[in-house]
């Protein structure tokens, strides 16, 4: 064991033979000044300092207090994220020790700040980190204990969300939403073990989808190389298939994204419709659902198509109110917004009507389509088909209810933000269990059976 002077010392020179770290202490003088005081009074024992203080009183000499200061979680969380990158620095490579005096003046650090930057944002995103995250008490074993995270995560030992590991550069759709609302554990499943099967019901509503496209909408191919060619076509969809509803009074399979409750999300509306009479002008959202049974569906069935239509009609209203956040677009999916569309998107753009060279170009006359749109109606269609004839099963007319809504997208944005483990679906709608392609290694699944055994 080494002398308690020794190891306290090893810790100062750690500290200050790190150059990211002395600029963290010089961002964070009370967490120095804290360190500082720590060192004066620990270095000294009970018994030195009972010498000293007997020696002052002699001599008549006032040694000034050290001024006693709080130190904040955040503070406290930032030493110890310095102290890990200060091994991991001089593990890797020799780094000359740096003085720090209190002559040092800002302007003698402003060129290392400049340099170790980067360096300064890793040790303070570590330092925020929730111990919370790091900690599992819960008594089911959690998906990711399999094996399945990855060997960064391992490294740093916190669970990276699951909205910035799948859906980075992407945005968050509109099914992530509705999927996660149906069951959290399936979805969390279908992300980090295998992508979503096409089931023959899928494909069947996918044929039909595409069907009902085809009778008011006329698809061009048009190849693309670049996402900003990718988003740069969906803009131009959505130019196309807005000037198609004010002049025809219908459109379908319409692209939307927006900036909801803090995320990008994404979605296609199956069918929008201007209202008959002159009265009223806002703009009517429909969804189809196919159906391989003749018959109604569920309560959490309709749940869920409800939430869908409710989430389009936030993205739709967004974009009629123009709060689009093209600076934030832009940095969220890694966007040149002075990127040369390619050859055929610009020809697109001109036959189209609104010739654009630029992604920033055709932002703009994406911007002035959203000033032209009204909100969407507050009464939203869903309707169900049978998939063997596409005879009308029912159709469900529903009031907007922004609250509820709101509610859902908030709790799905937990699970995707890792602010929360996934929940497992209600007792009542266990029946969903087995449609379920994971029952067999749910954990929930797994518990029911033992208990009704």
């Amino acid at each position: 064991m080494l002398p308690r002077e020794v190891k306290l010392y090893c810790i100062m020179w750690t500290l200050l033979s790190c150059p990211q770290i002395c600029i963290n202490f010089y961002l964070f003088p009370c967490s120095f000044s804290f360190l500082h005081s720590y060192l004066l009074n620990g270095l000294k024992s009970p018994q030195t300092q009972a010498e000293m203080t007997e020696s002052n009183a002699d001599s008549a000499i006032n040694v000034p207090d050290i001024p006693v200061e709080i130190v904040t979680d955040e503070e406290m969380a930032l030493i110890e994220a310095a102290l890990t990158a200060a091994r991991s620095s001089l593990s890797s490579s020799t780094i000359p020790a740096i003085s720090f005096t209190a002559a040092a003046s800002s302007s003698s650090f402003s060129p290392l700040l400049h340099r170790n930057a980067r360096s300064i944002g890793s040790i303070a995103r570590l330092s925020k980190r929730r111990l919370s995250d790091c900690t599992d008490t819960s008594p089911i074993r959690d998906i990711e204990d399999s094996g399945v995270l990855r060997s960064t995560q391992k490294k740093i030992g916190v669970r990276e969300s699951l909205l910035h590991r799948f859906r980075r550069k992407k945005g968050l759709s509109v099914t992530d939403i509705t999927g996660t609302e149906w069951c959290e554990k399936q979805m969390e499943f279908l992300l980090l073990l295998r992508k979503p099967e096409i089931t023959k019901a899928m494909k069947a509503g996918i044929v039909r989808h595409a069907k009902l496209e085809e009778e008011v909408v006329k698809k061009v191919k048009v190849r693309v190389g670049t996402l900003e060619d990718v988003l740069a076509l969906k803009f131009i969809n959505f130019i196309v298939g807005a000037n198609q509803l004010l002049f025809e009074g219908l459109t379908r399979e319409l692209p939307l994204i927006g900036f909801v409750e803090g995320v990008w999300m994404v979605g296609v509306i199956d069918e929008i419709r201007m209202p008959e009479t002159e009265a009223n002008r806002n703009p009517i959202l429909v969804e189809t659902k196919t159906r391989a049974q003749a018959r109604s569906p569920a309560e959490p069935q309709q749940r869920n198509g409800r939430l869908q239509l409710m989430c389009y009609k936030r993205l739709w209203d967004s974009l009629a109110a123009n709060s689009f956040p093209s600076r934030q677009f832009y940095d969220f999916f890694a966007l040149n917004p002075h990127y040369i569309l390619s050859e055929e998107i610009r020809e697109n753009t001109v036959n189209s009507g609104f010739p654009a060279e630029t992604l920033d170009d055709l932002l703009r006359y994406f911007s002035n389509m959203c000033c032209m749109l009204p909100p969407a109606d507050d009464q939203l269609l869903l309707r169900y088909e049978y998939q063997e004839d596409h005879s009308l099963l029912g159709e469900d007319r529903f009031m907007y209810d922004s609250d509820w809504a709101n509610r859902q997208i908030r709790c799905c944005l937990e699970f995707w933000l890792g602010e929360r483990e996934a929940n497992y679906t209600p007792v009542e709608e266990h029946w969903k269990c087995r449609h379920c392609k994971f029952s067999s290694v749910c954990p929930a699944k797994i518990n029911a059976d033992c208990t009704s055994s």
